[in-house]
Order: C-alpha cells, then sequence, then structure tokens
C-alpha cells in the first residue's frame, strides 16, 4: 500500500492530510510530539487531535511520537516504510514569530534543521516521493509593509493599478527586510527545500501559507488568528489587538482547500516550486471585519484590548496571489470563504467553547 509520511499530524494541516490521503485509500504514518503544547500551553496541545485521528482513521494510521530533530529515530521510520512512501507532506514546526525570539536555538532547529532532516531521509529512502513543504509567507519578511496602502473604514486596501492589486506573486523579494527569528528559519527551510528539487531532482514544492486556518486548529493566542478569534469571541476572552487600528488585512484559506491543491501537486508533482498559498481575493478579511462576522455568528460582543504598538514582523496587508499554482493546477477550486470558516469553526467549537 502506498504510504503518506506526514510530520506534524495532530495540528491543523497535518491532521487534515492524515484523513484527507487515508481517505483516498493511502497509508498515513504520522510523526507528531505535541510540541505545541511546550511552544503555546494548554490551549495549544494537539492531544485532542491526536485522540480524535487514531479512533476514526484505525488501522489506516500508524502514529510515531517523534521529534523531527531527532536523526536516529527519524531515519529507522523513513527506513522501515523505504519506497513504499509516495508522498512526504512536513508540516511540522515552531510557528510564532513572537515565540521564536524566546528560543533562538530551538525555532531554528525545529525549523530549518528538522525540515533539512526530513528531506535528506526522504531522499536516501523515498526519493521519487512527491515532498510537500508547509512554509510561510513570513519569508518575505517585512517588504508587504512598504506597499503603498490606502486606509478605508475597516481595512487597509491597496492601489486597484498596483501590480499586486490581485495578491502578491512568488516573485517578490525575500532580502533586504526584517522577517523576524521564525522568518528565518523558515527562509532556510524553503530555499533548502527547492534546493533538493533543483540540485537532487526531487519532486519537491514550498507552499508559502498566508493564514491556514479551520476547526480544527488549537487555537492559542501566539498561533491561529480566525480560530483564536473566534474562540475569544465565543468564551468572552479578551482578543489582544496589536496596531495599525485593527485594519490589517490577511487572507485565509480552510485547511480542506490547502489540502486539495495538495493532492493536486501528489498527483503530477515538479521539482523545486514555490508557490503562495492563501485565500487570495476570494477570502480575506481585516481584524475589525473578523470582528463583525464572529460577532453576528455567535451572538456575543467581543472583548477587545487595543494595543497601539504593532508586533515585529506582523504584515500590515497580505493578499496571495495564487495565478501560478492554479496555472500549473487548473482544475482546483477554493470552496472556502471567510464567513464559511467561521461558521465552521463556531459549529465545531460550540460544546467547547460556549
Amino acid at each position: 500500500m502506498s504510504v503518506a509520511l506526514v510530520t506534524g499530524s495532530a495540528g491543523l494541516i497535518g491532521s487534515e492530510a492524515a484523513r484527507h490521503f487515508a481517505g483516498l485509500g493511502m497509508h498515513v504514518v504520522g510523526l507528531d510530539n505535541d510540541m505545541r503544547k511546550y511552544f503555546f500551553g494548554e490551549d495549544g496541545s494537539t492531544a485532542w487531535s491526536l485522540v480524535n485521528l487514531t479512533s476514526k482513521l484505525g488501522d489506516s494510521y500508524t502514529h510515531y511520537d517523534v521529534d523531527i530533530r531527532d536523526r536516529d529515530v527519524l531515519n529507522k521510520i523513513f527506513e522501515r516504510y523505504g519506497k513504499d512512501i509516495s508522498l512526504v507532506i512536513h508540516t511540522a514546526a515552531q510557528p510564532s514569530h513572537d515565540w521564536a525570539a524566546k528560543e533562538p536555538f530551538t525555532d531554528f532547529d525545529v525549523n530549518a534543521v528538522g525540515t533539512l532532516n526530513v528531506l535528506e531521509y526522504t531522499r536516501q529512502h523515498c526519493p521519487d516521493a512527491a515532498f510537500i513543504f508547509c512554509s510561510t509567507n513570513k519569508v518575505y519578511g517585512d517588504t508587504p509593509n512598504r506597499l503603498p496602502l490606502i486606509e478605508q473604514e475597516t481595512r487597509y486596501e491597496i492601489d486597484a493599478n498596483h501590480q499586486f492589486a490581485d495578491g502578491i506573486t512568488e516573485d517578490m523579494t525575500i532580502d533586504n527586510s526584517m522577517h523576524s527569528i521564525f522568518g528565518v528559519s523558515k527562509v532556510a527551510a524553503d530555499v533548502a527545500v527547492q534546493e533538493y528539487g533543483r540540485y537532487f531532482g526531487m519532486k519537491t514544492a514550498s507552499f508559502r501559507g498566508g493564514t491556514l486556518t479551520g476547526p480544527a486548529h488549537s487555537a492559542a493566542e501566539l498561533h491561529g488568528f480566525l480560530a483564536y478569534l473566534m474562540r475569544c469571541v465565543m468564551e468572552g476572552r479578551t482578543y489582544n489587538l496589536f496596531g495599525y487600528k485593527g485594519k490589517m488585512v490577511r487572507d485565509a484559506i480552510h485547511s480542506h482547500d490547502v489540502l486539495t491543491a495538495f493532492e493536486a501537486f501528489f498527483r503530477n508533482p515538479r521539482s523545486g516550486e514555490v508557490y503562495n498559498l492563501g485565500g487570495g481575493r476570494f477570502s480575506n478579511t481585516s481584524h475589525l471585519e473578523a470582528f463583525a462576522i464572529a460577532e453576528k455568528i455567535a451572538g456575543k460582543e467581543a472583548k477587545v484590548n487595543y494595543v497601539e504598538q504593532a508586533r515585529m514582523g506582523d504584515h500590515q496587508w497580505y493578499v496571495s496571489d495564487m495565478a501560478k499554482f492554479q496555472a500549473h493546477y487548473p482544475d482546483w477550486q477554493m470552496t472556502y470563504n471567510v464567513p464559511a470558516i467561521l461558521n465552521e469553526i463556531y459549529e465545531a467549537n460550540a460544546d467547547k467553547w460556549m
């Protein structure tokens, strides 16, 4: 049976990947040691997600409680399944730029060195596998903040005649900008994934995600924008809103749409590719707009503590241009917009958060 190996398999995208490819008849090998709990505390723990995975997927899922920094154990897992592995989806990461500044060694070892470990053992044991990496739009650093933006009532926007009016493309420079420590480690990983495609001819792709979201997110303040925002509204928590008058814009893509994009690449892989991955013009929101939608869905008023100082590394406006990916995979379609995403997060967590 064809094997899909998924790192970070209890996280948002990892768990969606496990369910998706198990549903296609593949055996899924999942690697996750719940470091998200170490990063973000109990809110961020993925233990509940692992319980769901193992109970629902049964024999089609095999789990390993392993750290991707542990080369000996990682090598043995790859060696065990060998060329039966036809797909590697690497989602395991330290995902917060705020957290990275506290422990730069941990951040770099997980994000950069961990990615190198997974790449190299893929090359050694299953070099023909498609390799999909969850990168981030933070590889562009703060370059998006230099765009000429127009302040509107509820958001910032870009001029309709600007080259990035339809969204930011993959040819935006990653140089001469402030990335945050997290962004640096993800740049290193992103470039390594590209290089294994170009230098070794492997079938690799770096997907530079905007806001990847969905009901399976273990929503924590430092990571999980829409899920955490909805959680705060539902639980009556105070949401700390940092800078830009709450008008900063994010595009958001549901984990289901992420996985259909991954499947498209898996079925027709390419080498050393880079794709921006986000909701684009179809699905984007400012914080102010997201609060209004969440309040309407939950029937409760948001509690917001506004902090004037924006967080270092935060994008003021980021909308992905998906044109390159859609040109390569024209049958792929996005299905969820922001209201649909928030509504599903609400319905999936009503018993826990209300």
